[in-house]
């Protein structure tokens, strides 16, 4: 895997640890690895040891916050990359208002999949 993109990384303002996410949830961390390994979290590497890491925001206090999963298979199946879905979900759009992962994070998921799915087209 290749360093992050700088641009992604001004966009998201904080990042987990894998370990800290399977702590905080509550599940072994070989759990987190499969859902990142599926696609259910996107994780990309980053920081001085190059680890794995996940956006913050993705992270809900049992499991990926409500609406994320879906989001990210429709951007899957648009073609777009792990670093475009991340930009995408943290680029402010003035229609939701704010960004499509504050609009998840306040229950507003079929707002931001239904832009996901009108990119697909």
């Amino acid at each position: 895997m290749s360093e992050i993109d700088p641009k992604i990384d001004a966009l998201v303002p904080s990042w987990m640890y894998l370990p800290d996410i399977s702590e905080k949830w509550g599940v072994e961390v070989t759990r987190v690895r499969q859902m990142v390994k599926e696609g259910d979290l996107l994780a990309v590497r980053r920081g001085e040891n190059n680890s794995l890491q996940v956006p913050a925001a993705f992270i809900g206090d049992e499991k990926p916050v409500k609406g994320l999963v879906g989001t990210l298979t429709v951007l899957k199946d648009a073609g777009f990359t792990k670093e475009e879905a991340i930009e995408w979900l943290f680029t402010p759009d003035d229609t939701l208002p704010g960004t499509p992962i504050d609009a998840l994070r306040e229950n507003r998921g079929t707002e931001v999949k239904r832009r996901a799915q009108a990119m697909a087209v």
